[in-house]
């Protein structure tokens, strides 16, 4: 009996000692990243910046996943990845933190606690401008307070284990490698904001260049196909998320009502005129999005 006993204690030990070994290096790793700048942006508060802030929001997905107040929400079973997703409310974390520790949430996948996020999407807000990052968080600042009962994320073991044994990249490290924006912006104005709005809506789902992503078993296009869209068509794809002959597309069509009526008719033939471009430009092989090819 003694002997069954040492076994146990032994066996939990071991146990004890892979667990403990595992939460060290996930924990090294979610710290393992270079920081850019502080942001000393200057934080508006006036009309203007408030309303560029909320239309930076709603086009950029912000209430998607953090409310259409930006009450905050608990994904459950929705999304158990990474075990426990919960999106904060914004309207809290944006007055409870400076300007400097919300941008870096926002662009760099930094938490406030200096450890890597793992489910915000910070590479879509990577090339975000300072003055839209500011705008935003005027925003969220200036956004009435509603609050509900939120728990607190959780993040996994098994998920711990990827990030251990370096299966898993965390949000600081995506958005390190988001493309820069390659459209000179003096003399193509309106493809540059094209490029600009494309590397700030739309490299969520389609890739950190939208020329496409294969990752974790799924594939979205190449955007470069919206050289097979007629404006009127396009336009239509992003109010509606209906693609030609009436097509539902997924995911897609669940996100893009949410989003895309918001932008103005400049927006809309910016973005276009840069996606259509996309057609005369090589796609890069040897990208982290596109292991496969």
């Amino acid at each position: 009996m003694r002997i069954v006993i040492i076994l146990i204690a032994f066996a939990i030990a071991i146990i004890s000692s892979g667990f403990g070994t595992v939460y060290i290096i996930s924990e090294a790793r979610l710290r393992d990243f270079q920081t850019d700048s502080k942001f000393d942006y200057p934080i508006s508060m006036n009309v203007a910046a408030i309303e560029q802030g909320r239309h930076i929001a709603r086009t950029r997905g912000c209430m998607g996943c953090h409310g259409q107040q930006l009450e905050g929400k608990d994904f459950g079973e929705q999304w158990d990845w990474p075990e426990r997703a919960v999106a904060p409310n914004l309207s809290i974390y944006a007055n409870n933190n400076d300007a400097a520790t919300i941008a870096a949430a926002i662009r760099q996948g930094i938490g406030r606690d200096g450890k890597a996020l793992t489910s915000m999407p910070s590479f879509n807000f990577a090339r975000l401008t300072d003055e839209d990052t500011a705008a935003l968080i005027a925003f969220m600042r200036s956004a009435p307070l509603v609050e509900i009962s939120l728990p607190k994320p959780k993040l996994g073991w098994s998920v711990r284990w990827d990030f251990a044994r370096g299966a898993e990249t965390h949000m600081a490290d995506w958005a390190d490698v988001v493309p820069l924006l390659q459209v000179d912006p003096i003399e193509d104005p309106e493809r540059a904001n094209g490029e600009y709005l494309a590397m700030t809506m739309c490299n969520e789902c389609h890739g950190l260049d939208v020329r496409g992503q294969t990752l974790y078993g799924q594939r979205t296009p190449d955007l470069a196909m919206v050289a097979a869209y007629s404006r009127e068509d396009f336009e239509t794809l992003l109010e509606t998320g209906v693609a030609i002959g009436g097509r539902e597309l997924g995911i897609m069509s669940l996100v893009a009502p949410d989003r895309f009526p918001e932008l103005s008719e400049t927006e809309l033939d910016n973005l276009y005129a840069y996606l259509i471009s996309l057609t005369e430009e090589p796609i890069s092989a040897d990208v982290p999005w596109r292991p496969e090819l």
